[in-house]
């Protein structure tokens, strides 16, 4: 292993693509450690820590599974998030919009078109925001208060023109991001906006395991924790636990559904071509964290419609409607939670994989499923397959999107920003992107006559 990491910095054009990868990464982290002029770190910090109405716990949550600083207000503190739900959104705007789904079919100069789109309407996204945010710290998101410096306050009102700057200053930083992971991919490894996202993401680690377990392991002595204590057999559990959830992620990720297909033997003058068998690889998650990332965010609203309403009003029935979609260890939020994972499974896999479509370029190319016409029959066993596939794939996210919850709950004494560690958002993503990263390496040394990094001897 350690020759193969040697020679991937012989190879002058690779070490200067992860060289400058790395000095991209580096600024994206200097960046996310410089606040807005007008906040005072004080005051947010004593709002988090009392976790008004809930808002601070949901804001903490996004920024995990976002990878994001909204929980520290930071001129990086919308993240790469507007451009991925900018990216989404003409998605799923090319399978339903028919002049845009011509576009996609244009190649190249499609897809430069619809990136210039994507751009504006990350603009327009970041803005709106920005706006949101802003006047959650100037006091609309903790009532009668602020998180903002009183030199920027007039009465109780931040003025115009810090206004102005705050947004401003926070959409430019989103700007800059993609701008700096466009950066990546044409200098770098490639992958920008991933790596980003990865590197918000992999950066709270340390801070959460130090200051939720080693730390205080340290002060209190390596002993046997007591009822609702942090002890050494625990930090071991969660250890082997840990272990163990990432090689889960890791096969099913890679895990495939392989088809075999035989292509038609071709005859031209004394030579025969084709013939060959070969496989069509269908992934058992087709649907990757889409599912993951849309029901928790729909799951949001109600939480909050019901804490609002349940501050306000304060009745029973909005106290227990409350607590059941607040409480993340309640059967109810579980349940809807599963269930919405699910549904965004089968609906994304429908959006990214179309029968129809496969079955018609195996049969331009020539090539058959054994046992299966051409054409409507292959693209019948194509959906047949899918379907069964990705209720193994929405299975396995339910549980990934749940064990953080069972975690908080098997152990009262971890942090819940500790435990989304262990599920989740954040694990697929990083797991994901570390093994597009590995790939894209790979195809490096492979070009180079190099064996690749997960390449055995």
């Amino acid at each position: 292993m350690f020759e193969k990491v040697r020679v991937i910095f012989t190879i002058p054009e690779l070490r200067q693509k992860i060289f400058l990868t790395l000095l991209f990464l580096a600024i994206y982290r200097v960046g996310s450690h410089v606040p807005l002029l007008i906040v005072d770190p004080v005051k947010m910090k004593d709002f988090f820590q009392s976790d008004s109405g809930g808002l601070g716990k949901m804001l903490e949550t996004v920024a995990t599974f976002a990878a994001t600083d909204l929980d520290n207000a930071t001129i990086f503190g919308l993240g790469i998030m507007p451009y991925i739900s900018a990216s989404i959104i003409f998605q799923l705007l090319g399978t339903v919009w028919k002049p845009l789904e011509e576009l996609q079919k244009e190649g190249e100069s499609g897809r430069k078109k619809i990136n210039e789109y994507t751009r504006y309407l990350t603009v327009f996204l970041c803005l709106g925001q920005s706006l949101w945010y802003v006047n959650f710290l100037v006091g609309d998101g903790a009532p009668g208060k602020t998180m903002i410096r009183p030199q920027f306050l007039d009465g109780e009102h931040l003025r115009l023109s810090w206004y102005f700057f705050a947004v401003i200053t926070m959409t430019a930083g989103t700007i800059f991001l993609m701008w700096l992971g466009e950066q990546i991919d044409e200098f770098g490894i490639g992958n920008g906006i991933s790596l980003l996202i990865m590197a918000g993401i992999l950066a709270r680690m340390p801070s959460v395991w130090i200051g939720k377990i080693i730390k205080p392991l340290i002060t209190e002595g390596l002993q046997l924790g007591t009822s609702g204590q942090m002890g050494i057999e625990v930090l071991l559990v969660l250890i082997v636990l840990f272990v163990a959830v990432v090689v889960g992620v890791v096969f099913i990720t890679q895990g495939q559904r392989r088809i075999p297909t035989q292509s038609a033997k071709h005859v031209r003058g004394r030579r025969v071509y084709g013939g060959n068998r070969q496989f069509l690889p269908l992934r058992v998650n087709q649907a990757g964290v889409m599912p993951i990332i849309f029901a928790s965010s729909l799951l949001m609203f109600p939480t909050m419609l019901f804490k609002w309403m349940a501050a306000n009003w304060g009745t029973k029935l909005n106290n227990m409607l409350a607590d059941a979609f607040s409480s993340y260890t309640s059967w109810t939020h579980n349940i809807l939670y599963v269930a919405m994972i699910f549904f965004f499974c089968y609906f994304w896999t429908a959006i990214s994989f179309n029968p129809k479509d496969v079955s018609e370029n195996l049969k331009s190319y020539g090539a058959f499923i054994p046992g299966y016409r051409p054409g409507k029959r292959t693209a019948d066993y194509l959906e047949k397959v899918m379907v069964r596939i990705t209720y193994v794939g929405a299975g396995f996210l339910s549980l990934v999107a749940i064990a953080p919850m069972l975690v908080s709950s098997s152990f009262p004494m971890v942090d819940a920003q500790m435990a989304s560690f262990y599920g989740g958002t954040s694990l697929l993503i990083a797991v994901s992107v570390a093994f597009d990263l590995v790939q894209k390496i790979d195809s490096h040394l492979v070009m180079r006559n190099y064996r690749g990094l997960l390449e055995k001897a």
